[in-house]
């Protein structure tokens, strides 16, 4: 039997490798704050678990959602023409 190395032997069969075939080194950073070195896919310097928010206390649960959405801006009032005193930018004007 003849075995042929083109681009087809690739459909006939999987190659023989990881998915990615390089790994980083990361630091994995766990919500206690112990950390571990790991190997990840992705170049990434550090990776952080989300934290559980059903275990914090009440009042910096509410602190945490503020931050994340914060308030919307509140509406500045126009300014009109009628309250600016135009005798202050007299000097400005030409003769």
């Amino acid at each position: 039997a003849c075995v042929r190395s083109n681009s087809n032997r690739a459909a006939i069969g999987h190659l023989q490798r990881q998915r990615y075939g390089r790994l980083y080194p990361v630091l994995l950073v766990s919500t206690d704050g112990s950390t571990v070195r790991l190997r990840y896919c992705e170049p990434k310097r550090i990776l952080m678990l989300p934290l559980d928010s059903s275990t914090l206390p009440e009042a910096e649960r509410k602190a945490r959602l503020r931050r994340h959405f914060p308030s919307k801006p509140k509406a500045k009032e126009e300014e009109t023409f009628e309250s600016i005193d135009l005798d202050t930018y007299k000097k400005f004007w030409k003769k």
